[in-house]
Protein backbone atom coordinates (compact mmCIF):
# COMPACT_ATOMS: atom_id res chain seq x y z
CA UNK A 1 0.00 0.00 0.00
CA UNK A 2 1.27 3.40 -0.65
CA UNK A 3 -0.18 6.95 0.03
CA UNK A 4 -1.27 7.06 -3.49
CA UNK A 5 -3.46 3.89 -2.82
CA UNK A 6 -4.75 4.54 0.11
CA UNK A 7 -8.70 4.67 0.98
CA UNK A 8 -8.71 7.52 3.05
CA UNK A 9 -12.64 7.44 3.85
CA UNK A 10 -11.96 3.60 4.54
CA UNK A 11 -9.24 4.65 7.13
CA UNK A 12 -11.38 7.12 8.69
CA UNK A 13 -14.06 4.54 9.71
CA UNK A 14 -11.34 2.59 11.54
CA UNK A 15 -9.78 5.46 12.73
CA UNK A 16 -12.98 6.53 14.76
CA UNK A 17 -13.75 2.46 15.04
CA UNK A 18 -10.34 2.51 17.39
CA UNK A 19 -11.08 5.43 19.12
CA UNK A 20 -14.15 4.00 19.90
CA UNK A 21 -12.58 0.83 21.12
CA UNK A 22 -10.65 2.98 23.55
CA UNK A 23 -13.59 4.64 25.20
CA UNK A 24 -16.08 1.87 25.75
CA UNK A 25 -16.05 0.39 29.30
CA UNK A 26 -15.34 -3.12 28.17
CA UNK A 27 -11.13 -2.96 28.60
CA UNK A 28 -9.20 -3.26 24.91
CA UNK A 29 -6.54 -5.88 24.90
CA UNK A 30 -4.01 -5.56 21.87
CA UNK A 31 -1.81 -8.60 21.24
CA UNK A 32 1.38 -7.10 19.61
CA UNK A 33 2.37 -8.69 16.44
CA UNK A 34 5.23 -8.04 14.45
CA UNK A 35 4.91 -8.85 11.14
CA UNK A 36 2.38 -10.45 8.58
CA UNK A 37 2.15 -13.93 9.92
CA UNK A 38 1.71 -12.91 13.46
CA UNK A 39 -1.14 -10.10 12.34
CA UNK A 40 -3.33 -12.57 9.82
CA UNK A 41 -2.37 -15.06 12.92
CA UNK A 42 -3.79 -12.89 15.95
CA UNK A 43 -6.51 -11.44 13.70
CA UNK A 44 -8.36 -14.90 13.45
CA UNK A 45 -8.47 -15.37 17.08
CA UNK A 46 -12.35 -14.61 18.26
CA UNK A 47 -11.92 -11.22 20.48
CA UNK A 48 -9.28 -9.58 18.58
CA UNK A 49 -10.93 -6.05 17.66
CA UNK A 50 -8.01 -4.10 16.44
CA UNK A 51 -4.39 -5.17 15.66
CA UNK A 52 -1.00 -2.99 17.71
CA UNK A 53 2.53 -3.34 16.53
CA UNK A 54 5.68 -4.00 18.66
CA UNK A 55 8.56 -1.35 17.16
CA UNK A 56 10.85 -3.46 19.63
CA UNK A 57 9.79 -6.78 17.49
CA UNK A 58 9.58 -4.86 14.19
CA UNK A 59 13.00 -4.05 14.78
CA UNK A 60 14.66 -7.31 16.49
CA UNK A 61 13.32 -9.35 13.44
CA UNK A 62 15.02 -7.14 11.33
CA UNK A 63 18.31 -7.41 12.76
CA UNK A 64 18.19 -3.69 14.33
CA UNK A 65 18.16 -2.72 18.49
CA UNK A 66 15.57 -1.63 19.92
CA UNK A 67 15.27 2.78 20.25
CA UNK A 68 15.00 4.10 16.83
CA UNK A 69 18.12 2.20 15.45
CA UNK A 70 15.90 1.08 12.62
CA UNK A 71 15.91 3.42 9.14
CA UNK A 72 12.06 5.01 9.74
CA UNK A 73 11.58 3.86 6.20
CA UNK A 74 11.61 0.01 7.00
CA UNK A 75 9.19 0.53 9.91
CA UNK A 76 6.82 2.47 7.75
CA UNK A 77 7.10 -0.56 5.10
CA UNK A 78 6.94 -3.34 7.43
CA UNK A 79 4.11 -1.75 9.66
CA UNK A 80 2.56 -0.88 5.89
CA UNK A 81 2.58 -4.47 5.82
CA UNK A 82 0.80 -5.53 9.05
CA UNK A 83 -2.02 -2.89 7.96
CA UNK A 84 -2.26 -4.55 4.60
CA UNK A 85 -2.98 -7.86 5.42
CA UNK A 86 -5.95 -6.87 8.07
CA UNK A 87 -9.41 -5.77 7.98
CA UNK A 88 -8.64 -4.67 11.68
CA UNK A 89 -7.75 -1.25 12.82
CA UNK A 90 -3.86 -0.93 13.26
CA UNK A 91 -2.04 0.78 15.86
CA UNK A 92 1.34 1.53 15.38
CA UNK A 93 4.52 1.59 17.76
CA UNK A 94 6.61 4.57 16.07
CA UNK A 95 8.59 5.34 19.33
CA UNK A 96 9.16 8.96 19.50
CA UNK A 97 8.47 9.70 16.05
CA UNK A 98 11.95 9.06 14.37
CA UNK A 99 13.23 12.73 14.33
CA UNK A 100 9.83 14.05 12.28
CA UNK A 101 6.86 12.84 14.49
CA UNK A 102 4.46 14.73 11.92
CA UNK A 103 6.42 13.71 8.65
CA UNK A 104 6.84 9.94 10.49
CA UNK A 105 3.02 9.76 11.31
CA UNK A 106 1.82 10.75 8.19
CA UNK A 107 3.78 8.40 6.41
CA UNK A 108 2.32 5.98 8.74
CA UNK A 109 -1.54 6.99 7.50
CA UNK A 110 -0.29 6.62 4.01
CA UNK A 111 0.23 2.94 4.30
CA UNK A 112 -3.07 2.27 6.37
CA UNK A 113 -2.23 3.03 10.30
CA UNK A 114 -4.90 4.86 12.20
CA UNK A 115 -3.54 5.16 15.70
CA UNK A 116 -0.01 5.30 17.25
CA UNK A 117 1.98 4.97 20.74
CA UNK A 118 4.42 8.47 20.38
CA UNK A 119 7.23 8.46 23.18
CA UNK A 120 8.17 11.74 25.08
CA UNK A 121 11.01 10.15 26.42
CA UNK A 122 11.10 12.40 29.64
CA UNK A 123 11.63 15.36 27.23
CA UNK A 124 11.11 19.05 28.38
CA UNK A 125 7.44 18.98 28.73
CA UNK A 126 7.10 22.22 26.23
CA UNK A 127 8.46 20.13 24.23
CA UNK A 128 7.07 16.56 24.47
CA UNK A 129 3.47 18.70 24.04
CA UNK A 130 4.65 20.36 21.00
CA UNK A 131 5.87 16.66 19.62
CA UNK A 132 2.25 15.45 20.63
CA UNK A 133 0.58 18.29 18.76
CA UNK A 134 2.59 17.67 15.40
CA UNK A 135 0.87 13.87 15.88
CA UNK A 136 -2.27 15.49 15.51
CA UNK A 137 -1.70 17.76 12.94
CA UNK A 138 -0.66 14.93 11.08
CA UNK A 139 -3.70 12.85 11.66
CA UNK A 140 -5.68 16.36 10.71
CA UNK A 141 -4.16 17.12 7.54
CA UNK A 142 -5.06 13.69 6.75
CA UNK A 143 -8.32 14.23 7.38
CA UNK A 144 -8.46 11.14 9.74
CA UNK A 145 -9.35 11.51 13.92
CA UNK A 146 -5.96 10.18 14.24
CA UNK A 147 -5.80 7.62 17.62
CA UNK A 148 -2.65 9.13 19.32
CA UNK A 149 -1.60 6.77 22.77
CA UNK A 150 0.72 9.10 23.80
CA UNK A 151 3.18 7.81 26.15
CA UNK A 152 4.77 9.12 28.75
CA UNK A 153 8.23 7.11 29.90
CA UNK A 154 7.74 8.42 33.64
CA UNK A 155 8.25 4.83 34.99
CA UNK A 156 10.43 3.17 32.13
CA UNK A 157 13.10 5.98 33.02
CA UNK A 158 12.49 6.56 36.86
CA UNK A 159 16.00 5.61 37.74
CA UNK A 160 16.04 5.47 41.66
CA UNK A 161 14.14 8.41 41.69
CA UNK A 162 10.83 8.72 44.58
CA UNK A 163 7.95 6.75 43.50
CA UNK A 164 5.93 9.89 44.26
CA UNK A 165 8.12 12.31 42.09
CA UNK A 166 7.70 9.70 39.39
CA UNK A 167 3.64 9.41 39.50
CA UNK A 168 3.37 13.17 39.98
CA UNK A 169 5.84 13.72 36.49
CA UNK A 170 3.25 11.26 35.08
CA UNK A 171 0.11 12.65 35.87
CA UNK A 172 1.40 15.52 34.91
CA UNK A 173 2.57 15.18 31.67
CA UNK A 174 -0.52 12.59 30.80
CA UNK A 175 -2.64 15.89 31.64
CA UNK A 176 -0.91 17.86 29.24
CA UNK A 177 -0.91 15.23 26.67
CA UNK A 178 -4.56 15.15 27.10
CA UNK A 179 -5.22 19.06 27.29
CA UNK A 180 -4.07 18.98 23.87
CA UNK A 181 -6.18 15.85 22.02
CA UNK A 182 -4.68 12.93 22.83
CA UNK A 183 -7.01 10.07 22.81
CA UNK A 184 -5.06 8.08 25.93
CA UNK A 185 -1.85 8.03 27.89
CA UNK A 186 0.57 5.22 27.86
CA UNK A 187 2.18 4.56 31.26
CA UNK A 188 4.57 1.57 30.43
CA UNK A 189 6.35 0.08 33.24
CA UNK A 190 5.18 -2.68 36.23
CA UNK A 191 2.33 -0.35 37.95
CA UNK A 192 0.67 -1.34 41.16
CA UNK A 193 -3.02 -1.15 42.03
CA UNK A 194 -2.47 2.50 43.57
CA UNK A 195 -0.77 4.10 40.59
CA UNK A 196 -3.32 2.77 38.28
CA UNK A 197 -5.57 4.18 40.46
CA UNK A 198 -4.07 7.82 40.74
CA UNK A 199 -3.94 7.72 37.08
CA UNK A 200 -7.58 6.86 36.18
CA UNK A 201 -8.14 9.12 38.74
CA UNK A 202 -5.99 11.70 37.03
CA UNK A 203 -7.12 11.21 33.62
CA UNK A 204 -10.64 9.91 34.10
CA UNK A 205 -11.93 6.50 32.94
CA UNK A 206 -10.92 5.05 29.60
CA UNK A 207 -8.07 7.09 29.56
CA UNK A 208 -5.59 5.12 30.78
CA UNK A 209 -3.30 2.67 28.74
CA UNK A 210 -0.90 0.62 30.44
CA UNK A 211 1.43 -2.34 29.14
CA UNK A 212 1.16 -5.70 30.90
CA UNK A 213 4.11 -7.63 31.85
CA UNK A 214 5.17 -10.80 34.31
CA UNK A 215 3.93 -9.46 37.58
CA UNK A 216 1.18 -7.14 36.05
CA UNK A 217 -2.18 -6.65 37.29
CA UNK A 218 -4.87 -8.70 35.69
CA UNK A 219 -7.23 -7.58 33.06
CA UNK A 220 -9.96 -7.73 34.73
CA UNK A 221 -8.47 -6.09 37.93
CA UNK A 222 -7.72 -3.41 35.04
CA UNK A 223 -10.73 -2.86 33.48
CA UNK A 224 -12.60 -3.06 37.17
CA UNK A 225 -10.00 -0.25 37.34
CA UNK A 226 -11.32 1.46 34.69
CA UNK A 227 -8.17 1.26 32.54
CA UNK A 228 -8.67 1.83 28.81
CA UNK A 229 -6.30 -0.52 26.81
CA UNK A 230 -3.64 -3.25 27.77
CA UNK A 231 -1.38 -4.08 25.48
CA UNK A 232 1.82 -6.53 25.51
CA UNK A 233 4.95 -5.31 23.67
CA UNK A 234 7.95 -7.13 22.80
CA UNK A 235 6.49 -9.76 25.08
CA UNK A 236 4.35 -11.83 22.79
CA UNK A 237 7.40 -12.39 20.20
CA UNK A 238 9.62 -13.25 23.87
CA UNK A 239 6.33 -15.73 23.82
CA UNK A 240 6.89 -16.97 20.66
CA UNK A 241 11.04 -17.36 20.41
CA UNK A 242 10.39 -19.23 24.14
CA UNK A 243 8.45 -21.85 22.38
CA UNK A 244 10.61 -21.63 19.52
CA UNK A 245 13.74 -22.28 21.87
CA UNK A 246 12.14 -24.55 23.77
CA UNK A 247 11.50 -26.97 20.25
CA UNK A 248 14.66 -27.23 18.98
CA UNK A 249 15.92 -27.92 22.52
CA UNK A 250 13.50 -30.79 22.36
CA UNK A 251 14.66 -31.69 18.56
CA UNK A 252 18.17 -31.58 19.21
CA UNK A 253 17.67 -33.82 22.20
CA UNK A 254 16.26 -36.49 19.85
CA UNK A 255 12.19 -35.49 20.42
CA UNK A 256 9.46 -34.84 18.07
CA UNK A 257 7.06 -31.56 17.62
CA UNK A 258 4.94 -30.42 19.92
CA UNK A 259 1.69 -31.96 19.92
CA UNK A 260 -0.77 -29.85 18.74
CA UNK A 261 1.20 -28.15 16.40
CA UNK A 262 -1.07 -25.86 14.00
CA UNK A 263 -0.13 -25.30 10.23
CA UNK A 264 -0.68 -21.36 10.99
CA UNK A 265 1.70 -19.68 8.00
Amino acid sequence: MTEATTDHNGLALKATALARLHSAPEILQVVNVWDVISARTIADIPGTKALATASHSIAASLGYDDGENIPVAEMIAAVGRIAAATDLPVSADLESGYGDPEDTVRRAIGVGIVGANIEDQMRPLPEAVAQMEAVLKAGQAEGIDFVLNARTDAFVKAGDRDPEEVLADAVERGKAYLAIGATNVFVPGLLDERAVTTLVQAFGPQRLSVINVPGSLAPSRLQELGVARISYGPWTQRVALTALANSARELLAGGALPEGTLPLN
